[in-house]
C-alpha cells in the first residue's frame, strides 16, 4: 500500500490533505536553504547607510534653504514696515533723520534721507523737498536688503 495515499469516506484513494503535510513540504525546502550570508548582509547594509545619508543631507539642504528664505523674507517686510512708517512721519528736512521700526531680535533697520539735487532740473521742482529716502535692513553684521523710495514735503 502507497503511503501517500489513504484511504478516504466511500472507499476511494486520494492524496493527503491537510495542514501536517503542506508544512513538511515547507519544512524540506526551507532546509534546503541556507540563508543569507555574510556578503548579502554587508551589501544590504550599505544600501540602507547610503540611502540613509542620502536622506539627511536632503533635510540639512531643505531645512539651510527655508531659513535663507525666511531671512530674505523678513528683510523684506521690515524694509517695507519701515518706508510705509518713514511715508507717514512728518517731513524732515536734512541732516534731520525719521524714526525707525522695531525689528525682531538679531536685526538692524537704517534709514537715510538724502535731498535729491538732480529735482533742480525739473521746471517748477524745489530739491529741499524732495528726499531719497535709503532703508538698509542688516542681520548679525551683515547687509541683507537696500530699499531706495522718494519722500515728497506736501
Amino acid at each position: 500500500m502507497n503511503t501517500s495515499r489513504t484511504k478516504q469516506a466511500g472507499g476511494r484513494k486520494g492524496k493527503r490533505r491537510g495542514l501536517a503535510p503542506t508544512l513538511a513540504r515547507l519544512g524540506q525546502a526551507a532546509g534546503s536553504q541556507e540563508g543569507f550570508g555574510l556578503v548579502e548582509v554587508l551589501v544590504a547594509v550599505a544600501i540602507l547607510g547610503m540611502t540613509l545619508v542620502t536622506l539627511l543631507a536632503a533635510l540639512s539642504t531643505g531645512a539651510i534653504g527655508v531659513a535663507t528664505k525666511d531671512e530674505q523674507v523678513t528683510a523684506a517686510n521690515l524694509a517695507r514696515s519701515q518706508l510705509e512708517y518713514t511715508r507717514d512721519q512728518p517731513y524732515a528736512a536734512p541732516p534731520g533723520g525719521y524714526l525707525t521700526v522695531t525689528p525682531p531680535a538679531g536685526y538692524t533697520v537704517s534709514v537715510q534721507a538724502d535731498s535729491v539735487p538732480e529735482a533742480t532740473s525739473v521746471p517748477g521742482a524745489d530739491p529741499s523737498t524732495i528726499q531719497k529716502i535709503t532703508v538698509t535692513v542688516t542681520r548679525n553684521g551683515e547687509t541683507l536688503l537696500t530699499v531706495e523710495d522718494f519722500k515728497v514735503d506736501r
